[in-house]
């Protein structure tokens, strides 16, 4: 009895999600055997869209780093930061988020929609739980859209139509890769990848963009955590300051430049003295 209660449970978990997936009209088989970084993600924000795998590849990532789910809180705060500069000063009205993650609390279209309310948000995951639950809550949302797609193939993501019908890339754009490009490898050249989005933009564009480094970080703990991430859907790269930087190539970076996420443009005492320092952010202008 006490081990069919535990197999029990996660098969249950994994039916409700499969039958979600099949009300979002999506054909996508769920994999509940392999950690998922979006669902771990979302257990250190206290969210319930996680199954047992997730949450055991997540308490040992917390067992190593046990101060992440603040990091995580302290990006969600840059980002709300970022987005009040691009619609009140850079005067935005469009923006694409590639890799949102599991819907939370303040996503992009919420932000930037307490300033704009006619603001165009389009969304790409190429997660199908991430894009099952987008679509149940953004299909009556008039200017706002998710879309399947990967940061590993950055020209077909532009080129949806689904993308093209609310995002004018003649006018500037906000793009948004909010920790999402240290879950590729070198090997798959994430600076390709932001340079071909780079290209697509016109000028005045922007691009707003947190990456985990471990620079301050003890290399037991870094590879702790690495390792964890080694077995789930998507790898862990942190990078130094200097490859951060390099990803804004081509942006004129917005002062004060690539700093810790609690360090762009703080708004309390605690931000200034830099947080968790779990992850570099920065602003840059495409001229």
């Amino acid at each position: 009895m006490s081990n069919g209660g535990p197999r029990s449970k996660g098969h249950d978990e994994q039916a409700l999600a499969q039958a979600q997936l099949s009300q979002a009209g999506s054909t996508d088989e769920l994999d509940c055997t392999t950690p998922n970084v979006a669902r771990m993600y979302d257990y250190c924000l206290g969210g319930k869209e996680n199954y047992a795998q997730d949450r055991e590849a997540a308490r040992l990532v917390l067992g190593a780093a046990p101060d992440l789910p603040l990091a995580a809180l302290e990006n969600r705060e840059f980002l709300k930061r970022a987005l009040h500069f691009l619609v009140t000063e850079a005067h935005l009205s469009q923006f694409i988020d590639i890799g949102p993650g599991l819907p939370t609390q303040g996503n992009v279209h919420q932000i930037v929609r307490q300033y704009d309310p006619a603001a165009h948000v389009v969304y790409a995951d190429n997660d199908p739980v991430v894009l099952a639950h987008g679509r149940s809550l953004l299909q009556q949302l008039p200017g706002v859209s998710i879309i399947q797609g990967d940061i590993r193939r950055p020209e077909a993501v532009m080129a949806d139509p689904e993308l093209r019908a609310l995002i004018d890339c003649s006018r500037p754009v906000g793009l948004c890769l909010s920790l999402i490009l240290h879950f590729m490898t070198d090997a798959e050249d994430p600076y390709r990848s932001v340079a071909r989005l780079r290209d697509v933009l016109c000028p005045g564009s922007y691009l707003v963009l947190t990456h985990v480094t471990g620079d301050e970080r003890d290399i037991g703990t870094i590879s702790q955590v690495t390792t964890v991430y080694h077995d789930a859907t998507a790898p862990l790269v942190p990078r130094p300051r200097d490859a951060v930087t390099k990803l804004f190539d081509g942006f004129e970076l917005v002062e004060p430049g690539v700093v810790f996420t609690s360090q762009w443009r703080p708004t309390a005492e605690y931000y200034a003295a830099g947080g968790t320092r779990w992850a570099y952010a920065g602003v840059g202008r495409k001229p």
